[in-house]
C-alpha cells in the first residue's frame, strides 16, 4: 500500500495561502514601483518648471513658485506614502516568510512519517520473508527426517532380508 500522508489536505492549504500571500507581495512590491515611478515623474516635473521658469515672462514667476511649491508637497506627500508602502511590503515579506516556514515544517514532518512508514514496511516484509523461510526451512527438515526414516526403513527391510537367507 502507498504511503499516504495524513495532514496532505494541510499541506495544500498552506501552499495555497503561501501563493496567496506571495500574490500579495508582489501587489505591494508594485505599488512601491508605481510610487517610485510618481516620485520620478514628479522630479522631472520641478526640473521641467525650473527650466520653465528661466525662460518664461517675470509676471508668471509667483504661479511658478506656487506650482514649485505644490510640487515639492506633492513629492513629500508620495514620499510618505513610499515609506509605508515599504512598511507594509515588508510587513508582507514577513507573512510570507512565515507561511513558507510553516509548509517547511510540514513537509519535513511527512518526509519523517514516510521514513518510519517505509520502516515499518521493510520490518513487516522481513516478518513475510522469516516466515515464509521458516516454514520452508521446516519443511525441508521434515523432508530430510522422512527420508532418512525411510533409509532407515529400508535399511531394516534389507537387515531383515539378508536374516532369511
Amino acid at each position: 500500500m502507498p504511503f499516504k500522508y495524513r495532514l496532505q489536505k494541510v499541506i495544500e492549504y498552506r501552499i495555497r495561502k503561501k501563493e496567496e500571500q506571495l500574490q500579495i507581495v508582489i501587489k505591494a512590491q508594485a505599488e512601491v514601483t508605481r510610487i517610485e515611478g510618481l516620485i520620478e515623474q514628479n522630479k522631472q516635473a520641478i526640473i521641467q518648471t525650473r527650466q520653465d521658469m528661466r525662460s518664461a515672462n517675470p509676471i508668471m514667476y509667483e504661479s511658478y513658485d506656487n506650482f514649485l511649491h505644490h510640487l515639492y508637497e506633492v513629492g513629500e506627500q508620495l514620499e510618505v506614502q513610499k515609506q509605508e508602502a515599504i512598511k507594509r511590503l515588508e510587513e508582507e515579506k514577513k507573512i510570507l516568510v512565515e507561511r513558507e516556514k510553516d509548509i517547511k515544517i510540514l513537509e519535513k514532518h511527512k518526509e519523517k512519517m514516510k521514513e518510519a512508514y517505509i520502516a515499518e514496511e521493510k520490518a513487516a516484509e522481513l516478518k513475510r520473508l522469516s516466515e515464509v523461510a521458516v516454514q520452508k526451512h521446516f519443511a525441508k527438515t521434515r523432508a530430510n527426517e522422512e527420508e532418512a526414516y525411510l533409509e532407515e526403513l529400508q535399511m531394516i527391510k534389507e537387515g531383515r532380508n539378508k536374516n532369511e537367507y
